[in-house]
């Protein structure tokens, strides 16, 4: 306990420094190699290095065979062959795959032999079946041979003594079906380094576990468990710790005893709560190198070794902790795993939105999609460090140096993908998002198994944005127009859409006050929120619903001959905001607000009350250049069809298809 005790008042955040001045640090106290090796049967071997060069004991083939169905022959005894002057030889046997013949080639003779079987002694070539006529025991011949054509010399693939595979190569299919053409049963490779993983934090729940108020599920450690095997190493599991600074250098000790390099998940900034910089310098020497890297997001690590041995402590917001993972572990991981596959990256795309950066290197999340002329874009993906959204939805990152301000629109990029390669999407879906669509993109499957979609969720407007660029497939829309009271047709003549795009009918959508149940506070319209005492959690502004409520608003306020700014200040919470429909629910179930304003789907989903406002419509901008497209055409045949209409209204309560969905409005 003295030990622990003797944490208070330890130094706080050191100077911050470079990923790669901490990677440089970090390999002057330790050098990934790889030492230990295991020997594993060759089908458990997949994605493991070798520990050994690979040297052929046996011929492969181990016989001259017939490369082709037909006749073993003496090449001599075709020559002249022509389908006018054909050659006769007399057939004396036959030769299956897996026999060896006892017989014989001798001149004016031939074995009728299949593909892969020892060619009979005598024989120097094989003519193909479909050069010949057989007539009882008479062969006829229409095409000359030479000596060796349609034979598979022994030795021809793989020679005995050939070195067939390196130390160090890491084996796949390829290597494996090598291993196994030699006969071999078991192969030594490297062990694959240990990774022991542990998560932080009192709020800390297991999956699967009741998740109570203020409670979270662990992301981290099955995010970056499954992030260790994909870089070659064996996750150790020490599970969750809460903030006790003796339990956590317990455990810590625990992870070091047990594994080759030790990984944990939050603590790592300065709050008094943040405990694991202090603890590490009392586990070994050197202890910390650095606490604190000069990058957003990931701004708290910490990098130490102890006798001999990395301890990582990555952020405890999961995209932080997993960024940190890819740029600084992965590396390291990789070269004590010995596998050989680096960071794959995608040169030459370019941004779609303009992105500030300012006073930090950025890792920035981006997903990627690919315009009509299979140009790549680089979409930011919003949500913060503390969304695994941001970072599963992600399919690599941009390194934005601290001497960047910002980043224009169309520049080119260079995106580091997080997986070993890229599976571009059948269809890219940029707008405001709605279960809808996964319930659409669901139908589209049932019939087209392996159909990928990328769905982008940036607003109506966003959404317009990118069908006019020429950056999406479809985007969905609900915008309401404050004068005409109109949905989404104003707005395609407004961003001059004629030429781009066509606006294809949806469904409606319910729209209404979202109410604890018994609406305690009695709530029945929008006049009922000017009293002061009730909480209103409001939209965001820009978005569809946020554009609806100030439609309403704006209506009695100018029955009031008051401005709607006015109007506002009256409503407790306006000012208030959150991102989407579940926010506002979640923020109403809670008692964070008394009501707020969103769709049925999302009362049903809380167990909320649900006062209707009124149907909205909520529609999809289709790109002209792009309608022919097969997954465009599904993405209508599924619109369209009445599978869907009926899995919309079983799945989404308040989502409602209409006759016309999927008609073309305007276009």
């Amino acid at each position: 306990m003295s030990e622990v005790k003797a944490l208070e008042g330890r130094k706080v955040f050191r100077t911050l420094v470079t990923i790669e001045d901490a990677l440089s640090e970090l390999h002057k106290h330790f050098k990934p190699e790889l030492t230990a090796t295991d020997e594993v049967p060759v089908s458990d071997s997949i994605g493991r290095t070798l520990a050994q060069d690979v040297v052929a004991q046996i011929d492969v083939p181990g016989f001259d065979r017939a490369a082709m169905d037909g006749y073993a022959v003496i090449a001599d005894d075709t020559f002249g062959a022509d389908d006018d002057n054909p050659k006769g030889l007399k057939i004396v046997g036959r030769c299956e795959a897996g026999q060896q013949s006892s017989i014989p080639v001798k001149g004016g003779e031939a074995i009728e032999i299949s593909t892969g079987a020892p060619v009979p002694r005598g024989s120097n070539a094989v003519v193909m079946v479909e050069y010949t006529r057989r007539i009882n025991s008479t062969l006829e011949i229409f095409r000359s041979v030479v000596p060796g054509e349609n034979i598979g010399a022994a030795g021809s693939d793989i020679m005995a003594g050939e070195l067939v595979l390196r130390n160090g190569e890491t084996i796949t299919p390829r290597e494996i079906g090598v291993l196994a053409a030699l006969g071999t049963e078991r192969i030594r490779v490297f062990r694959k380094p240990r990774v022991a993983i542990l998560s932080t934090g009192n709020e800390l729940l297991p999956p699967g576990a009741s998740l109570a108020y203020g409670k979270l599920y662990d992301i981290n450690a099955s995010a970056i468990a499954a992030s260790v095997v994909e870089c070659g190493g064996e996750p150790v599991h020490l599970g969750i710790v809460p903030d006790n600074a003796e339990a956590m250098q317990n455990t810590l000790r625990q992870g070091l005893e047990q594994a080759d390099m030790v990984l944990t998940s939050g603590s790592t900034s300065a709050g008094a709560g943040d405990l694991i910089y202090r603890i590490i310098d009392n586990l070994g020497k050197p202890g910390v190198l650095v606490h604190g890297i000069s990058v957003k997001p990931g701004k708290p690590a910490v990098i130490a070794v102890v006798n001999g041995k990395p301890l990582i402590g990555l952020p405890g917001y999961p995209t932080s902790a997993l960024m940190i993972f890819h740029a600084l572990v992965a590396p390291i991981l990789r070269e004590m795993s010995g596998l050989t596959q680096k960071a794959v990256v995608v040169q030459g795309a370019r941004l779609a939105l303009r992105v500030t950066s300012k006073g930090r290197r950025e890792l920035l999340p981006v997903h990627l999609t690919r315009t009509a002329t299979g140009e790549y874009l680089a979409y930011p993906t919003m949500g913060g460090s503390g969304a695994i959204s941001s970072f599963s939805l992600s399919d690599g990152y941009i390194d934005i140096p601290d001497t960047v301000n910002y980043v224009e629109e169309g520049d080119e990029v260079k995106v580091y993908l997080f997986g070993a390669g890229l599976n571009p999407a059948d269809l890219v879906v940029i707008g405001s998002h709605c279960v809808g669509i996964d319930v659409l993109i669901g139908v589209i499957r049932e019939h087209r198994p392996g159909f990928v979609s990328k769905v982008i969720n940036t607003g109506s407007l966003g959404g317009l944005h990118a069908i006019k660029r020429g950056e999406a497939d479809v985007a969905g829309v609900h915008l309401l127009d404050e004068a005409t009271g109109e949905y989404n047709v104003p707005f395609y003549h407004l961003f001059g859409l004629k030429d781009r795009a066509v606006l294809v009918r949806g469904y409606a959508r319910e729209q209404g006050f979202l109410l604890p149940k018994g609406n305690p506070m009695g709530i029945h319209g929008f006049d009922d929120l000017l009293t002061g005492e009730i909480s209103f959690m409001n939209r965001n502004r820009g978005s569809g619903t946020r554009m609806l409520v100030d439609h309403h608003l704006s209506k009695i306020a100018a029955s009031r001959d008051i401005t709607l700014e006015e109007f506002t200040k009256r409503i407790l919470g306006y000012t208030s905001e959150a991102k989407s429909h579940s926010a506002v629910a979640a923020a109403v179930a809670h008692g964070r607000a008394d009501v707020g304003v969103g769709i049925r789907t999302v009362a049903e989903t809380y167990g909320l009350d649900f006062i209707k406002i009124g149907d909205e419509s909520y529609d999809f901008l289709l790109a002209k250049d792009r309608l022919e497209k097969p997954a465009v055409q599904s993405f209508l045949d599924a619109l369209r069809s009445k599978e869907f209409a009926s899995l919309l209204t079983v799945k989404t309560p308040g989502l409602k298809p209409s006759p016309t969905t999927g008609s073309i409005i305007i276009g």
